[in-house]
């Protein structure tokens, strides 16, 4: 077992001994051994030219570290959060992902940017977005949001060694988080495939598609539903650019339903991108149902606890309307009104509204449930 913190610092331990033209820069990086210790004793270590700290200026060590990439070093540089790098979203998009195309691919930039992505806890509007969708519409970066330790591992030392510019996206809340390590990736040689998604559990009824820190959601999704007999596949995707769209098309031709979980806004999200790749693929023909994704609410994140805890499903509201709008005869399914009403009373936070929209999605056809009155309640946007 080993910690998602513990994986990322190894992987940073073992690319810096591997390649001498490997540093560590960022705010708080080395004497302070990072913001969330990621990067724990590499400075005593490495010493002063191989870990270092940086002044406040996102920009300007930002452009600091693709200049040292065009130079033919390999740098990885850690924003303390990548709400941080708003502020040199230039250097990373205007610099390092399009000087290779600029250049007739004579000036490569082999530069990791990397740090904690998308909303903890308490951190209002300004420190909460996902920046999965921002940066995997542009061409000439790579895009990796891992979910496990060994994700994390294998997946940041490929993106050092990747030639081309990578965004790799952390999540603070997995940070802390024991998870298995196979032997394999154990060693200092394991390396994972950048643009290759994972099956986390295998399913015949429904494929759950999420990254980063809401593959749990899915897993945890999956495992209650199989109690109900309903087996999911959940598709961890790991990489956002390049998106494994075979895996995705093939989960869904065997499933023939799809939901996608992430933790960014719903317009020009991930999930928009699979269901756009979905449909004008092949497994289009064998969905039974219409996509449906599961993203955050469409507004900046609140401060307030009891405020960010009104943005996710509120089913009380309208379990009452469910249950009045449903047929009496319920006996031609395996699926009962009292099965739905158990998952709307069990329904809090994000999770579980994962539970409580597979029933919508998935039943809702059989149980002749008014779907525009569950709209009109938010039971199927407010989230």
């Amino acid at each position: 077992m080993m910690t998602v913190r513990d994986a990322l610092n190894e992987a940073l331990r073992e690319e810096l001994k591997h390649d001498d033209k490997v540093f560590l820069m960022g705010e708080e990086v080395a004497l302070y051994d990072g913001a969330y210790k990621v990067s724990k004793g590499l400075h005593n270590e490495f010493g002063d030219r191989r870990v270092f700290d940086t002044p406040i200026t996102e920009m300007g060590f930002a452009g600091v570290a693709v200049g040292a990439a065009m130079a033919g070093l390999k740098p990885v540089c850690e924003f303390m959060t990548w709400n941080f790098a708003m502020q040199a979203i230039d250097q990373i998009i205007n610099s390092a992902a399009k000087t290779f195309y600029m250049s007739a691919g004579q000036v490569p930039v082999p530069v990791t940017f990397r740090g904690p992505n998308g909303a903890a806890a308490g951190v209002a509007a300004q420190h909460s977005q996902c920046f999965a969708a921002w940066y995997g519409s542009c061409p000439g970066l790579k895009v990796i949001s891992p979910y496990s330790a060994e994700d994390c591992k294998g997946l940041l030392k490929s993106a050092i060694r990747d030639p081309d510019p990578v965004v790799f996206l952390e999540n603070e809340i997995m940070y802390n988080e024991r998870m298995p390590m196979s032997d394999e990736a154990m060693s200092d040689t394991f390396l994972l495939p950048i643009g290759k998604a994972k099956i986390e559990r295998s399913g015949s009824h429904i494929t759950l598609v999420g990254h980063s820190r809401f593959v749990a959601v899915c897993l945890s999704a999956a495992e209650t539903l199989a109690g109900e007999g309903v087996e999911c596949e959940v598709v961890n995707l790991r990489t956002i650019r390049p998106m494994d769209e075979e895996t995705i098309i093939k989960s869904v031709m065997k499933t023939h339903h799809l939901i996608t979980v992430e933790g960014g806004w719903p317009q020009s999200g991930i999930g928009s991108e699979i269901c756009a790749r979905v449909i004008e693929s092949t497994a289009f023909d064998y969905l039974d149902a219409p996509v449906q994704r599961i993203c955050g609410a469409d507004i900046p994140m609140p401060y307030a606890k009891s405020w960010r805890i009104n943005l996710y499903l509120r089913p009380r509201m309208w379990s009452e309307q469910l249950k009045g709008h449903s047929t009496s005869n319920d006996t031609n399914t395996n699926f009962s009104i009292s099965q739905i009403e158990r998952f709307i009373a069990s329904c809090f936070f994000f999770e579980n509204a994962l539970y409580v929209r597979f029933y919508f999605y998935f039943v809702t056809s059989e149980l002749d449930i008014d779907i525009n009155l569950l709209h009109k309640c938010n039971a199927i946007n407010t989230i």
